[in-house]
């Protein structure tokens, strides 16, 4: 499936902006150095790391022209899912990606506690994500950096 694909489904159209590039970048690394704090829990290094993913993910969408229609279900699912096609992130670190999703999931709506290693595993692939979401918009987009 296309991006192109799921407009109106689960994407809509925008107009890439600096701007708003700048913005979700800025946005990801604070929440990078919130998820660096020991003082939190392992749930809330986990939840503002898990938040810099989402940040990345939707500045890759943006970028490309897009952003996911919020009003609908699964826009987490169709952010991170649709890494691939937006940065050419390889499809097994957006599984990894995505099971970090489901996981939050868990944890927000059924209270599943986080463990110390999770939280590790989501700041180190949001700081991954963040690293190769840079390196794609240098080689693609330095027009929005």
């Amino acid at each position: 499936m296309t991006l192109e694909n799921l407009l109106g489904r689960t994407l809509d159209a925008v107009v890439p902006s600096r701007e708003a590039v700048q913005r979700l970048l800025a946005a990801a690394e604070r929440n990078l150095t919130d998820a660096e704090l020991s003082a939190l829990s392992a749930e809330n290094r986990f939840d503002v790391a898990y938040k810099a993913i989402m940040q990345c993910a939707m500045t890759a969408l943006h970028a490309n022209g897009y952003r996911t229609l919020t009003s609908r279900p699964g826009h987490h699912q169709t952010a991170i899912q649709t890494l691939p096609q937006t940065i050419g992130l390889a499809n097994d670190e957006m599984i990894v990606l995505d099971a970090l999703r489901k996981q939050r999931n868990l944890a927000d709506y059924d209270g599943d506690p986080v463990p110390d290693a999770t939280a590790r595993e989501c700041l180190l692939c949001a700081r991954s994500l963040l690293s190769e979401l840079r390196r794609w918009l240098n080689e693609n987009r330095p027009d929005l950096l």
